[in-house]
């Protein structure tokens, strides 16, 4: 990412840019990560945004990807805006979670544009995310990302979130078909 530019390759082809496009968000990219089925990635920012983007370079796919605020706070009546640092999609309903600078891990239904679940600050940053295979586990990493410089904080500390099925799970099942077909897959 240089420029606000993300650049699509081919793993199999690695000499050769598949796509150059212009990123959705305005500020640093943060993270990207792909959709488990392969149509699209998501990315965040240091603005408290996510875009969801699609591979197909078709206008009707591209008319379906879209950006939206999180990772946000009211304080004193002013709205504070963090980094969100890091990205994971869930391994078996392609739901993903986000966590930011705020300490806050949500999970997100991206094909119905909703929140499922805002789960309670932890310590302090959160630099990382990861499912497990099985999808009932997610690793979250609280790691001051030093955003705000150096200053005393609470140690870097994992932990391991057990997930219910029905916390994962979209709003709506997308017909598997017909989400591809709408993507010109």
């Amino acid at each position: 990412m240089a420029e606000r530019l993300v650049f699509i390759y081919d793993l199999r082809n690695m000499k050769e840019t598949l796509q150059r496009r212009e990123s959705s968000l305005k500020y640093q990219t943060r993270m990207v990560r792909c959709m488990r089925d392969g149509l699209g990635y998501a990315s965040s920012s240091i603005e408290g945004r996510v875009a969801v983007e699609f591979f197909d370079p078709s206008a009707e796919s591209q008319a379906k990807k879209y950006a939206f605020k999180c990772h946000r706070k009211q304080i004193d009546g002013v709205e504070t805006i963090y980094p969100v640092n890091a990205l994971a999609y869930h391994p078996i309903h392609g739901t993903f979670a986000s966590g930011g600078s705020d300490g806050g891990v949500t999970l997100w239904d991206g094909f119905n544009k909703k929140r499922l679940r805002q789960y309670n600050p932890y310590p302090t940053s959160i630099s990382s995310l990861s499912w497990s295979c099985d999808g009932k586990t997610l690793a979250v990493a609280s790691s001051y990302t030093f955003d705000e410089g150096e200053k005393d904080h609470p140690p870097d500390q994992i932990f391991l979130r057990s997930i219910s099925d029905q916390e994962a799970r979209p709003k709506t099942l997308p017909p598997s078909s017909a989400s591809s077909a709408a993507l010109g897959k």
